[in-house]
């Protein structure tokens, strides 16, 4: 039986105004790109170290969400403690909260006068305004993605597997190991895809807590933003390049996501 069978047929109008709306605008900048020229303008010294850049730093930050986001997307899920639902708001607001204010908030905690990055000047370890201060922009905005996809999909699939595991024997590592990960798998790979993808088009964080200094923290969005002044050519160019790689990593990864649980059967 087909799925959208149910659908009343008035829904496809906005649902195909929503499509556009999104679709447009890209289409426009693949129009707008000067496609003679369009390696050399993505190629230059400067755009290459940035994109380069960029992939590195969003790897690094993907890591940390999944390191520290996975364990904190379960207890969000799992636990019903008062702390925890008091938490749970603190933990989502960097989805909402302006990229700027995200960065200022980073720069006062860890910049060189701030809550703890006195203390850690004071041992020697500088962080604002380093490649290092790049990642943790790009974690702090991009680790609720992960937390949410994943604190769903943990919701969803409950914790009866886990109790029989529990049952015959298995200690609670070897059920984390065993039982509550694989079952996690699909959440957990779309919101690495998600954290992957908003770290590598990560701006205003990025720029007000680690500046741009090309090779350290001059990321691909910064270029492109210098490049608007100076060479606008080359910004389109970069900007249908940051599209595509998202877009790759996206359908590429997180395909047999987006087509089911099925998928990973």
């Amino acid at each position: 039986m087909n799925a959208s069978a149910g659908l009343p047929r008035w829904l496809y109008v906005p649902a195909g105004i929503a499509a556009l709306f999104v679709t447009l605008p890209l289409v426009a900048v693949a129009v707008k790109v000067d496609w003679a020229n369009f390696l050399t303008l993505i190629s230059s010294d400067s755009s290459v170290t940035a994109l380069l850049l960029s992939l590195r730093t969003a790897a690094a930050s993907t890591l940390l969400c999944l390191v520290f986001g996975v364990p904190l997307a379960l207890v969000l899920a799992r636990a019903d403690s008062m702390v925890v639902r008091m938490v749970r708001p603190v933990i989502l607001l960097p989805l909402v909260l302006p990229p700027v204010v995200g960065g200022l908030a980073l720069l006062y905690a860890f910049g060189r006068a701030g809550l703890i990055g006195e203390y850690l000047e004071a041992a020697g370890l500088r962080i604002a305004f380093t490649t290092t201060a790049v990642v943790l922009a790009q974690t702090f905005v991009s680790l609720p993605f992960l937390v949410i996809s994943l604190e769903g999909a943990a919701r969803t699939a409950g914790t009866d597997y886990e109790v029989v595991a529990a049952t015959l024997g298995a200690r609670p590592t070897r059920v984390w190991w065993r039982v509550t990960l694989p079952l996690l798998a699909p959440g957990l790979v779309s919101g690495a895809v998600l954290a992957f993808a908003r770290s590598l088009g990560e701006f205003g964080a990025t720029l007000t807590f680690a500046g741009s200094r090309e090779g350290v923290t001059r990321t691909l969005p910064l270029e492109i933003y210098l490049q608007r002044e100076t060479d606008p050519e080359a910004a389109v160019a970069l900007s249908l390049l940051l599209v595509a790689v998202a877009a790759i990593v996206v359908l590429g990864l997180g395909a047999r996501r987006l087509r089911g649980a099925g998928a990973w059967a």
